[in-house]
């Protein structure tokens, strides 16, 4: 830094100039790294594993944060050179990297099977070279991010089962010598988070006091001061619910305490984002203390102090860009000068926040906002204005609810189609058992034969060749049901090896469609006729797919999701795939026009198509279903979302690879750059049969 301290020395006078300085000298050296990376990614000459290392810091120190969707591009590149070279730790890095950035961008339900990919390659590790430290943390590492993804799912026995494993392996490398004390206390640290979800602080705050007991081994850090805000959390939710006053007061000046040495650790790490979050719980520890004083002016004081703290936690969101914080922040500080009584100050943080958390599309923000704004302007006699924010506050709501009654939704699918491959399973045991129970009924009844007579062996004969004959029935009934849950390609492996590989395939085209109104339409009708409905619907859809050879993937409520391309790239080519989504549209007005004509409800439909790569099988030991993962399933749900009602829409990738069918097969009508939520401006083309097809 020599060369920025002699400009400091250039311009004493003006800090602002010496601070410009300094933020484009460090943007200088971030895009160098940046470009000395890439460089080495680009150079296929050199080996594998520097290109591997440098595309897993080009995910971590460059594109995370900032751009997931591109750091999952390495991640996926980082793989393919991974398992081509044979690397087993850096094919676990490259899993592992994968599932963070779908972790990151709150898409838990792709993250995990990637987590368990990290961890099986791990274990695949560990088997082959008994005593691998890093294979050990490795797995720890992966059961602790499972049970981190499990908790949050809310499946909370799930996620104590995982810590636990986490554990199991971190105590026995500790017990060995191998420095895991910041591990452990983190894995610590995520079981008292499981405790506090179910509501038992003081469980909680056993877990939190063994992690900060570990951390204090440790130089200060982020997850130091992360424990000793949650050290705070729990106290402060014990006070609220201590019935005497004196508990309560003295639990809350501790959670202070810890909130206060939360805070100075940040301090001293630059964390501004960090900082933002302790003030903020400093903040609401003193307005709740305000709340339950007895005297005005120890209220008054309170108050003025947690408003204080409300500002500084702002200025501080502010400064680390964090607009979520912000938002929240300034949704808190209209809560706060409305207890003051300080009306026209309140509207105005009030109606900043209600902007804010509007221009990032958060809806728990847009919900906190809406419902201090509707107490303001209720306070004020604006009734208009506070009817409008209440029906705000509970469309918000419902929102948040409904993201997660989807997220329970999909979890439901998944335990359906599992359970009938456990079923299947359960079958074919049974049918092993009838098998071995038989042979040994056979080998008793050929010996008593031989001392009972003749007759006696026709009588065996005939019941053998009848068992034999239910037996194949029954082997005949269990291969139709696994091919009815899996592809054929895959269940032929899974039969020979017990267990199918997931793999890459570089380019299958995914199917996306929707119902329009059936939120209205199940308002309407029983849940009996609703079903109904929809197994009309997809039951010829699933006719379709086996015309053009593709695979259906799932149903996931009125959704429909299927693939071309895969498990056999020869079948259902991106061409099929428009074929069979042209049709499920031509179905779909026909139908329509069939229940106008009774005066029944109907369904109108979106159809989105895009064409990329994706990674495909079945995970796990119990329960399977054959999925599919990758960035190219997000952006084909985005081109359905996108679309119109009875069109169907594909991404210009699909596009490219059909266009000159135009004419011939296709007719296509550019849409130009159409926003996606989540990705962007993306270039979109509507799609007819043309009039020339045959």
């Amino acid at each position: 830094m020599t060369a920025i301290t002699d400009l400091a020395d250039m311009y004493p006078r003006s800090a602002l100039l010496f601070t410009l300085l300094v933020v484009l000298h460090i943007g200088a050296i971030g895009q160098s790294y940046q470009d000395s990376l890439l460089r080495v990614w680009n150079n296929t000459a050199l080996p594998d594993t520097s290109r591997i290392a440098a595309a897993h810091k080009l995910i971590w120190r460059v594109y995370l944060q900032r751009a997931p969707d591109t750091a999952r591009y390495f991640a996926e590149e980082q793989l393919k050179l991974a398992q081509r070279a044979g690397l087993l730790r850096q094919e676990s890095s490259a899993y592992n990297n994968i599932a963070v950035t779908h972790h990151i961008q709150g898409d838990l339900e792709q993250a995990i099977p990637f987590y368990q990919l990290s961890l099986d390659a791990d274990v695949k590790r560990a088997k082959a070279q008994p005593g691998d430290v890093e294979a050990a943390i490795g797995i720890a590492s992966s059961h602790s991010n499972l049970g981190i993804l499990r908790q949050q799912q809310g499946d909370l026995p799930g996620a104590m089962w995982h810590y636990e494993r986490a554990l199991h392996f971190l105590d026995s490398l500790e017990a060995k010598g191998v420095q895991v004390n910041a591990k452990i206390a983190g894995v610590q640290n995520s079981i008292g988070l499981a405790h506090e979800t179910q509501k038992s602080s003081t469980d909680a705050l056993l877990w939190y006091g063994r992690a900060e007991g570990r951390y204090a081994r440790e130089e200060p850090s982020s997850s130091t001061a992360n424990t000793l805000g949650n050290i705070g959390n729990a106290l402060q939710r014990l006070a609220i619910e201590a019935d005497e006053s004196t508990a309560r007061d003295s639990l809350m000046g501790l959670a202070l305490q810890y909130y206060d040495r939360s805070l100075k650790v940040r301090e001293n790490l630059d964390d501004r984002r960090g900082m933002a979050n302790s003030l903020n719980n400093i903040a609401m520890t003193l307005q709740q203390q305000a709340s339950w004083a007895a005297e005005v002016a120890v209220r008054s004081k309170l108050m003025l102090q947690a408003e204080q703290r409300f500002r500084q936690s702002a200025t501080m969101a502010e400064a680390a860009g964090d607009r979520q914080s912000l938002a929240g922040t300034w949704a808190n500080i209209a809560e706060n000068l409305l207890m003051q009584e300080r009306v026209p100050e309140a509207v105005r943080f009030g109606e900043q926040a209600l902007e804010l958390a509007r221009s990032i599309d958060h809806a728990e923000s847009i919900q906190r906002a809406a419902g201090h704004l509707h107490a303001i302007y209720k306070r004020m006699g604006r009734v208009g204005n506070a009817l409008e924010m209440h029906e705000l506050y509970m469309a918000m709501r419902d929102s948040v609810r409904n993201d997660e009654n989807t997220r329970n939704l999909l979890r439901q699918q998944y335990a359906y189609d599992y359970a009938k491959r456990e079923a299947l399973l359960v079958a074919e045991q049974e049918k092993k058992d009838a098998l071995a129970a038989e042979e040994l009924r056979r080998r008793n009844l050929q010996r008593n034969a031989f001392i009972g007579g003749f007759v006696l062996m026709l009588a065996l004969a005939g019941t053998f060749l009848f068992q034999r004959n239910r037996i194949n029935t029954e082997k005949r009934r269990s291969e139709e049901l696994l091919l009815n849950i899996l592809p054929e390609e895959v269940a032929e492996e899974l039969k020979a090896k017990g267990e199918a590989e997931a793999k890459h395939f570089d380019q299958a085209t995914i199917l996306f469609t929707d119902f329009k109104g059936f939120t209205q339409l199940s308002e309407q009708v029983t849940p009996a006729e609703l079903v109904a409905e929809l197994n009309a619907c997809f039951k010829v859809f699933d006719g379709i797919m086996g015309k053009y050879r593709i695979e259906k993937i799932k149903t996931i409520g009125d959704a429909y999701m299927a693939a071309g391309g895969l498990p056999d790239p020869q079948h259902g080519s991106p061409a099929d795939v428009i074929h069979s989504a042209l049709e499920m549209q031509h179905f779909m007005k026909r139908h329509k026009a069939e229940r106008e004509a009774a005066g029944k409800p109907y369904f109108e439909m979106r159809v989105g198509i895009h064409t990329g790569p994706v990674v495909a099988g079945i995970v796990g030991v119990k329960k399977f279903q054959y999925d599919i993962w990758g960035d190219t399933v997000n952006t084909a749900s985005r081109m359905e979302s996108s679309g119109e009602v009875g069109r169907v829409n594909i991404s210009e990738a699909t596009y490219a690879l059909v266009k000159e069918q135009a004419g011939s097969l296709f007719d296509f009508t550019p849409r130009g750059k159409v926003q996606a939520k989540g990705k962007g401006e993306l270039e979109m083309y509507f799609v007819e049969r043309s009039a020339g097809a045959a």
